[in-house]
């Protein structure tokens, strides 16, 4: 690869892609699996890219739009990392979302919020969690018919 290269390169979003160092930028991990699989040894890894953008829109778009697992074409520079261990950096300029990963849902969980407290339902448990919306523990109500008794509780200032 020549010190920078100009590319289309299809991938998986490896984690959700986060807020850059600069405003308006994003930065994510790229996982490009070999194109035809019959053609290559079965032991060929996949190949990590590094990726960033200081494209405003195309930040706004990664960071609200994309999740992980989501099929990507990205365009832009590769430039090799310097470290043979670390992977390619890649400056996106373009972006094309080619297949959307299925949302995640927790079958098994469900959040309730109850004014300024937010309770978790687990189907496997009778406890239930219990903490303020902006995520302080206040404890484990022993059932469903608990929850309000510990809210009330944590209002007057003591736990139960």
């Amino acid at each position: 690869m020549n010190p920078q290269t100009h590319l289309a390169i299809d991938g998986y979003v490896d984690a959700i892609p986060a807020p850059g160092r600069d405003r308006g930028t994003a930065t994510f991990d790229l996982i490009h699996s070999p194109v035809d699989a019959d053609t290559i040894a079965p032991d060929t890894p996949d190949t990590v890219y590094a990726c960033t953008t200081a494209d405003p829109g195309l930040a706004e778009v990664l960071l609200s739009e994309i999740q992980r697992g989501d099929l990507l074409r990205v365009t832009g520079t590769v430039t090799p990392s310097g470290t043979p261990d670390a992977p390619a950096l890649l400056t996106v300029v373009g972006l094309e979302v080619l297949d959307a990963a299925p949302a995640f849902m927790p079958f098994d969980l469900v959040m309730e919020r109850w004014a300024d407290y937010v309770v978790v339902f687990d189907a496997d448990r009778d406890q239930v969690p219990v903490f303020t919306a902006s995520g302080t523990w206040i404890g484990e109500a022993a059932s469903p018919d608990a929850i309000s008794d510990l809210i009330r509780a944590s209002k007057e200032g003591g736990s139960r």
